[in-house]
């Protein structure tokens, strides 16, 4: 059915087109880089749609390239959260078998600060390495007197 209507209005377009033309048979002066010549009207307004159709057509079918790209890269996404949902939803499971509790899963903000202490209390502290190690390093470059 819409085949029909299709052919239906290309046969319409076609009879304007026609009727067009037999009106608009005046010579019109085309301007070249190189030159001039003597077109008809009809054959002007022709050609500049059909560049216009073209046109916009190649601009039309990259726009669909870039979004059907787009969107086969959105769907592998989808498809890598999915299975990583999947696992986390069979981890849980898992340890609901298990019976061990959503809350002793969780970690909460005070053993992540106790981490964070005993981090950084393994770290040295910036007064260990004393100013006369580092100035010592950098009287060692030589680098520096260039």
């Amino acid at each position: 059915m819409k085949l029909q209507w299709l052919l239906l209005l290309g046969l319409v377009f076609a009879i304007i087109i026609a009727i067009f033309a037999v009106f608009n048979v005046d010579n019109v002066p085309v301007n070249y880089v190189f030159g001039e010549s003597e077109w008809p009207l009809i054959l002007v307004i022709l050609v500049s749609a059909l560049l216009g159709f073209l046109l916009s057509s190649i601009l039309a079918m990259t726009r669909n390239y870039q979004l059907k790209r787009k969107v086969k890269t959105l769907q592998k996404e989808v498809a890598v959260k999915e299975s990583l949902i999947a696992t986390q939803q069979n981890e849980i499971a898992e340890y609901q078998k298990a019976g061990v509790s959503p809350d002793a899963m969780v970690v909460t903000g005070e053993e992540r600060t106790h981490d964070q202490d005993e981090s950084l209390r393994s770290q040295p502290k910036r007064d260990d390495f004393g100013v006369n190690d580092t100035e010592d390093r950098r009287q060692d470059s030589s680098r520096d007197g260039l």
